[in-house]
């Protein structure tokens, strides 16, 4: 079985000339597979030849006998077809043995990317690209390989930050790496080729996402009257679908590091090695390390449970001041 190829290796083969004649891409984070797919487009197709050489298929709603008889169709003004078949998850079993011959003799002119969310590597089509090593899985980064993503797309945007402003970032933005490039944007907009933590700091402190950033931090120290009005704030400036449920967000992952980091000093362990294991720099294992100390194990539970209760509420369309001040509440108690 050929070595699993990692997205960004794909990026690398474009500059190089280098393209499979197929490729799987599968995983949740979409954005990444966006970006992906816009470089191999744009580096394969310009603009003026992509009307004759660029097909879009959904799965379901077109026959395999299309899709391939499209992936061989000659290029027109051009040396290249590209054919992006997404939903590949929605065809059934025999639809997807339909591209097997083809995976055995493909064209050499057209690359065929399949884009699928949950492939079952049971199926014969999906275990055969597996095996050719074109599957590119792309997972939600951790946060330990999120500041090296952060840095290169940065260098890509032609902005240099150093890690500790990566890092700072990754705190006030989570590991969206929708959310993460549109700061990145904000950030070069401002500040152009360079930024420092001071001038995130400046960039970031009267928007919305500062708001919800210090509300964590708050909630974190227990401090309830100042968590409470970093919601008000929250509250009025962000999208009212879809800004609570941020919030469960980051108040998730802040309680399991907070708990993760308890963890480690329980045992004996040091900052050092909080940072170490949880992929953060000094100064926000510090930070972790202090305010772990004002929680118990039983409370980091008891926060877990609640704001799973809180999600809960909200998805099924109770209004969400009432359910996050309560929630607020609770975990500063």
């Amino acid at each position: 079985m050929a070595r699993a190829l990692l997205p960004e290796e794909i990026l690398d083969l474009i500059d190089e000339g280098r393209l499979s004649p197929y490729y799987l891409f599968h995983g949740e984070d979409d954005f990444r597979i966006e970006r992906a797919l816009r470089r191999i487009r744009d580096a394969l197709l310009t603009e003026s030849a992509r009307d004759f050489n660029l097909e879009i298929f959904y799965g379901g709603e077109t026959q395999p006998e299309e899709i391939i008889g499209s992936a061989r169709s000659v290029p027109f003004l051009a040396n290249t077809r590209l054919i992006i078949v997404r939903g590949t998850e929605k065809f059934d079993t025999e639809s997807l043995e339909k591209f097997l011959p083809y995976l055995e003799r493909p064209s050499d002119s057209t690359c065929v990317i399949f884009v699928s969310d949950k492939p079952d590597f049971k199926r014969k089509f999906y275990k055969k690209l597996k095996s050719l090593g074109v599957a590119l899985p792309f997972k939600q980064l951790k946060d330990r390989d999120i500041v090296p993503w952060i840095q290169n797309t940065a260098q890509e945007m032609g902005l240099k930050l150093d890690t500790k402003t990566c890092f700072y970032i990754l705190e006030l933005v989570g590991n969206s790496t929708r959310d993460l490039y549109a700061e990145l944007e904000k950030v070069h907009l401002r500040y152009g080729n360079s930024a420092d933590i001071e001038k995130v700091k400046e960039l970031v402190i009267h928007s919305r996402m500062y708001s919800v950033f210090e509300l964590v931090d708050m909630v974190a120290e227990k401090n309830c009257g100042k968590s409470l009005s970093a919601l008000n704030r929250f509250l009025e400036e962000e999208d009212k679908k879809f800004g609570p449920l941020r919030i469960i967000g980051m108040l998730n992952r802040q309680i399991r590091l907070l708990w993760q980091t308890k963890t480690i000093l329980d045992k004996g362990g040091s900052q050092r090695e909080i940072a170490g294991k949880l992929g953060h720099v000094g100064f926000l294992a510090g930070k972790l390390t202090r305010q772990s100390r004002r929680w118990t194990a039983g409370e980091f539970e008891k926060a877990l449970a609640l704001l799973y209760e809180a999600d809960r509420y909200l998805k099924s369309g109770s209004r969400p001041r009432p359910v996050l001040e309560n929630l607020i509440i609770t975990l500063c108690e």
